[in-house]
């Protein structure tokens, strides 16, 4: 992590009237080429900081698009939650019903095969979703939460829409389309109807589960193992991720996500993977449709990998405490000094693109109107830490934001000491000399 200097070309504000109080903008002429993000062969793409959910990479991120099993990080939170709550543990028995069942024979999907009315685990069920994205699994684990898929679903929308996704289409629990899934719709939607979210949203809904439930990356790193094993139900589950260690696209240090396909979703995949400390959060929709190339999605998941982990750096911009010295002091009126100093609050950590340094730094500082007086000082006594305004960082090249839509790149200005109120006769002395002053200035 780099330390970025905070030299501040000299801004007066001490005399300034409260209506012109208006952001003030310290910017160096120095312009650097930051590295630019690669173009991605896929419809969407994303790269985010896990720690900070800091957007490094968007290509058509907000696009509504098919999610395919990417659905399935939703499935795998809310069973978390409730082997969390006690409800379930992982020797929960689960009786399989018909409609899990059908769902499982149905071999042109991701699937492991189940039998009606016959009792499984919840762990086997969960590493049979988790690893080989079987879907009749999936709709086992909905139907022993919820009692039902359509009330999973109801559970699965609001549990994004607690997130502050509501640009969304959430059918089923699996991602499949409706029509493969015969009779056992949700209610009121049609054979046509698929899951769909945007890159945003399945990177709100990884970053989650990864924060709140990190345990996921125990069985969605295993890159293969037998389901049922010593039995006649016996199968090989190789994971759909290639990008785990020993499979066709291996990188090393890649633990996760999910991956997801369908007709109308094409070739989706929600990577993650920690380098250095470091762990960032990929997504890629529509990379093809996983069929003509089903290496697609994996490449282009490595190449921007490459991009968010070579190509940005953490850097302390802003460190607390700071006294900003070549800030001019606010004037003080009435106090036993004439002006106070200012510092920053807290500190302020960012991941900068490469080629960005201190000369390509802007800070604007905003002063808060209702903590000065109308000539822009501040009345006696002042105490330290005393919010006085807000400084903004930004730097040259764009800047993507969070996740969230929240801003981050804010510092709050406070007084760097107290200042006690000037005694009785000094505040008399100052008053006579303003008022002397002003009539003065009348003739």
């Amino acid at each position: 992590m780099k330390i970025l200097n905070k030299q501040i070309k000299k801004i007066a504000i001490s005399g300034l009237s409260a209506s012109i109080l208006l952001p003030f903008a310290i910017k160096s002429n120095i312009t650097v080429q930051a590295a630019e993000a690669p173009e991605v062969d896929a419809a969407s793409a994303l790269v985010v900081d896990f720690e900070t959910n800091q957007i490094l990479l968007d290509q058509n991120a907000d696009d509504q698009r098919g999610i395919a099993s990417l659905t399935k990080m939703l499935v795998e939170y809310i069973l978390f939650q409730e082997i969390e709550a006690g409800n379930l543990n992982w020797d929960t028995e689960v009786t399989i019903s018909d409609y899990a069942y059908q769902v499982s024979q149905n071999y042109e999907l991701s699937n492991v095969p189940l039998k009606k009315g016959e009792v499984y685990s919840l762990e086997e069920l969960y590493q049979a979703l988790a690893i080989y994205s079987a879907n009749g699994a999936t709709v086992a684990i909905a139907e022993q939460i919820a009692g039902s898929e359509p009330a999973f679903v109801d559970r699965m929308r609001d549990l994004v829409e607690s997130w502050g996704i509501t640009d969304y289409e959430i059918y089923n629990s699996t991602g499949l389309s409706n029509a493969s899934l015969g009779d056992d719709i949700y209610p009121g939607s049609t054979t046509e109807d698929e899951n769909v979210m945007s890159a945003k949203g399945i990177a709100t809904v990884a970053s989650h589960l990864l924060k709140e439930y990190p345990e996921v990356l125990d069985t969605s790193s295993i890159p293969s193992k037998v389901f049922r094993e010593g039995t006649e139900d016996a199968i090989q589950m190789k994971n759909w991720n290639w990008m785990l260690k020993g499979l066709l696209h291996e990188r090393p240090n890649v633990d996760g996500l999910k991956t997801g396909t369908t007709p109308f979703a094409g070739a989706n995949f929600t990577g993650t993977s920690m380098e250095d400390g470091h762990r960032i959060i990929t997504v890629v929709m529509g990379a093809g449709d996983g069929i003509k190339n089903k290496n697609q999605r994996f490449d282009e998941t490595d190449k921007i990998m490459d991009y968010g982990f070579n190509e940005w750096e953490a850097a302390t911009v802003m460190e607390e405490n700071t006294v900003l010295e070549d800030v001019d002091p606010i004037m003080v009126r009435n106090g036993k000094k004439d002006s106070v100093e200012v510092m920053s609050a807290e500190s302020l950590e960012y991941l900068l693109p490469s080629g960005i340094e201190e000369e390509d730094v802007t800070w604007t500082f905003e002063a808060d109107k209702k903590a000065l007086n109308q000539e822009g000082g501040l009345e006696a006594p002042v105490k330290k830490g005393q919010e006085l305004g807000t400084l903004t960082f930004t730097y040259e090249g764009e800047d993507l934001g969070y996740l969230d839509g929240s801003e981050h790149n804010k510092v709050p200005v406070v007084a760097a000491e107290s200042v006690d109120r000037a005694g009785f006769f000094s505040v008399i002395g100052i008053w006579f000399s303003d008022f002397f002053g002003g009539l003065m200035e009348r003739f």
